[in-house]
């Protein structure tokens, strides 16, 4: 009588998501860092924060934040395309789209946020709200710049996803576990600005 001793099957987690899990977790110990700086900085200076805050376009910046929100939606549902291996779309209705379709979009609203923000720095900068102005312009700059870095960042991260798709003749794991690991960055930068948005315009 013969035995066939069969291997337990193992199931490594993907390198390259967890490689950008562990990355993400030393993002969250920068903002952190920033997210103290706000805090002990307004503690110093609490008259100075609810002059210089009153002055914030909060509407606006609640519409900017809105439309990076509906950004990590849109990504997300890029992701799904790429769990089906589905590169583009296959018809005209959003639920046929693929991949690039979903990023593109994702693309853009990433994009007008940024554009958003350049121009409420570019509306504070004339009213008086600089960077090397006060205590409060140093720590409102320093926060949300570093984060509209990040956003930029991961736009561009979106355009070197989007032109591999294309690159490749067809689209395969490696393809759709690129498209998975940004979306974990986008995500993450999603949450940061909610954050952000909430300590410097709700709870100023």
């Amino acid at each position: 009588m013969t035995y066939q001793a069969s291997a337990p099957v193992i199931n490594r987690p993907n390198t390259v998501a967890v490689g950008t899990i562990v990355w993400l977790g030393s993002e969250v110990m920068f903002f952190a860092g920033l997210f103290a700086i706000y805090f002990t900085l307004r503690s110093t200076s609490p008259e100075l924060w609810t002059f210089e805050a009153g002055r914030l376009n909060v509407p606006f910046a609640l519409v900017n934040t809105i439309i990076l929100v509906l950004s990590s939606v849109t990504c997300q549902f890029g992701v799904f395309a790429a769990e089906r291996l589905q590169p583009y779309a296959t018809g005209w209705k959003p639920t046929q789209w693929g991949v690039t379709e979903w990023f593109f979009l994702t693309y853009g609203m990433g994009a007008v946020f940024v554009a958003g923000q350049v121009w409420e720095y570019a509306t504070l900068v004339s009213e008086g709200i600089a960077l090397d102005s006060n205590a409060y312009g140093s720590a409102f700059y320093l926060t949300t710049g570093f984060h509209a870095l990040h956003v930029t960042g991961g736009l561009i991260a979106f355009l070197f996803v989007i032109g591999r798709v294309f690159a490749v003749k067809n689209f395969g794991h490696r393809e759709a576990t690129s498209a998975i690991a940004i979306s974990y960055y986008w995500h993450f930068v999603d949450v940061v600005w909610i954050g952000l948005f909430l300590v410097i315009y709700v709870l100023k």
